[in-house]
């Protein structure tokens, strides 16, 4: 029983001098952060006037900038992203075209179009994964 006390004993005591330095450890490094650190933060704010109370009377954004359009087709067996001009080349994707079905290796022997970018990432997204 005199052997269970002392390990006891001596686990306790382990414990708290290992807490104890990991306790300074930290509390050195949190203060060598904070003193390097004096970052302010700005935040918006939005005044009163700004404030949308009825938003049927806020009228929608109009896009005057030209929508961009992608050109997804397959090139020597591997994928490719070309802009609307289908001459400059805005992505290779290093994708083989033999990861789709066969049904799909047709489409994209054509070549198939997508109104931005977000949409071949997710079209190559739901194929590749």
């Amino acid at each position: 029983m005199k052997k269970y006390g002392i390990c006891l004993f001596l686990f306790v005591i382990m414990a708290i001098a290992c807490l104890t330095a990991g306790y300074f450890a930290t509390r050195t490094q949190v203060q060598q952060e904070s003193a390097i650190s004096n970052t302010t933060y700005e935040t918006e704010t939005v005044t009163e006037n700004r404030v949308v109370i009825n938003q049927k009377q806020v009228e929608p954004i109009v896009q005057t900038a030209p929508l961009e359009q992608f050109y997804l087709v397959s090139e020597t067996g591997f994928l490719l992203v070309f802009s609307q001009d289908q001459s400059t080349i805005c992505l290779y994707t290093h994708i083989p075209i033999t990861d789709f079905p066969e049904k799909e290796q047709e489409r994209l022997r054509e070549g198939i179009w997508f109104p931005s970018m977000m949409e071949v990432f997710q079209y190559l997204e739901s194929y590749t994964s």
